[in-house]
């Protein structure tokens, strides 16, 4: 009898081993479909292998995130402006003339002089040129440039009280 139970028991653990397969095939079948089932409802599915969002990123790549989600773009550009002034002009020109106001594309600097403010006319595009290139974006696209202020005589020795001395003549 023992070699009819042999006989009798490999057909049954032979069936038991295909049980356990189609078993294991109908959860992995069932797995896939759920897979697919969260990627149509736009939920993430991370496998072991391969690049997802949990993979470390450079913190130049997550930094660039950050500024742009949170709007700080122009803020930035600012900062690089001021902080790299006499980098991007030249310590020449750094000296005698400082940026006053920046909201893009448009940067105002002041001038010591007139005579650096008409400098600074003159070399108006060599400026821009060397700003796109130090920035390496077009941040600035025009600059408006002004003088000293002059003195104002609305008090002291030289203001007049009323109309002030006008020409008398028409």
């Amino acid at each position: 009898m023992s070699g009819i139970e042999k006989d009798v028991s490999t057909p049954v653990a032979a069936l038991e081993a295909l049980d356990r397969v189609r078993r294991m095939e109908a959860t992995e079948a069932k797995f896939v479909r759920s897979r697919r089932r969260s990627r149509l409802r736009g939920e993430a599915v991370y496998s072991s292998a391969g690049k997802d969002k949990r993979d470390p990123a450079a913190i130049s790549s997550a930094l660039g995130k950050l500024i742009s989600a949170r709007g700080w773009s122009s803020s930035i550009d600012i900062g690089k402006v001021l902080g790299r002034w006499p980098d991007l002009v030249g310590e020449q020109v750094a000296l005698h003339c400082r940026p006053v106001d920046f909201s893009p594309p448009l940067l105002i600097i002041a001038a010591d002089s007139t005579t650096w403010a008409t400098q600074l006319r003159v070399l108006k595009p060599t400026i821009l040129r060397a700003l796109e290139a130090g920035l390496g974006s077009q941040t600035i696209t025009e600059i408006e440039i002004r003088g000293p202020q002059g003195r104002s005589f609305k008090r002291g020795r030289r203001s007049v009280t009323g109309r002030g001395p006008r020409d008398t003549f028409g």
